[in-house]
């Protein structure tokens, strides 16, 4: 049913729970393949995907968005691609809603040119974590612009027909969210678990992050243009 495709660089703490994660959808015959495209770890992180048998590719030195692009390009098994990341964990029964969507879709008339995201919740305590659930939940259901750790699940014929993830240092998370349009995303109920660790950089450096994702998702500034700006 669908093909998972994770970006990956020096993670090989965060890939073991994403992955268990997925055990019971594979098991049942939801996801079919996952495909992790590596920039050239230095850690274990490819021994982490052999022993969980998932297709392994490298792309050294390549963008996140090249990588993401790449595996979409290699992945043959389902029409439905899910594009994660690696510090994103899916919570338990999520692939029973991922089915429900892409059943609904198959029948609804413009089903195929439809993408979903997952609510975003974080494994840290405190209010700033909750603020944080809270500011993310507003700016996807209004602005339909979800982060690259709340997942893309999205058909590769629309995916194609957008262009697939363009190749941006960053951003490309809400350049194809942009692309996809607010009427044309859908939010399940179902969460992806983030870390909620902080960027690393300087404090100058996370206000420049954030201001740029600001640009683009509030102000509606092109991706390639915030890039600058980003950093």
């Amino acid at each position: 049913m669908i093909s998972v495709i994770i970006a990956t660089e020096n993670s090989e703490a965060d890939l073991v729970h994403a992955l268990s994660a997925l055990v019971s959808a594979a098991a049942e015959g939801i996801v079919r393949e996952v495909i992790v495209v590596d920039s050239g770890s230095s850690d274990n992180t490819d021994k982490i995907v052999d022993a969980a048998g998932c297709s392994w590719a490298l792309r050294p030195g390549a963008a996140r968005s090249e990588r993401l692009a790449y595996g979409a390009s290699i992945a043959s098994r389902t029409d439905w691609l899910l594009f994660l990341r690696p510090e994103s964990v899916l919570e338990s029964g999520w692939h029973h809603e991922v089915q429900a969507f892409v059943e609904r879709a198959a029948r609804a008339r413009n089903g195929m040119r439809t993408a979903a995201s997952f609510r975003l919740r974080y494994e840290t305590f405190g209010l700033g974590a909750r603020f944080s659930e809270i500011y993310a939940s507003l700016r996807s259901q209004l602005f339909g612009m979800p982060y690259g750790n709340q997942g893309l699940l999205i058909s590769r014929q629309f995916y194609q027909n957008l262009g697939g993830h363009r190749p941006l240092p960053e951003l490309e998370d809400l350049d194809i969210a942009k692309r996809i349009g607010r009427g044309r995303m859908v939010f399940l109920r179902a969460a992806a678990v983030s870390s909620g660790v902080p960027e690393e950089g300087s404090a100058v450096a996370r206000f420049r992050q954030g201001l740029a994702r600001f640009c683009v998702g509030m102000l509606r500034i092109p991706a390639s243009l915030a890039v600058k700006l980003h950093g």
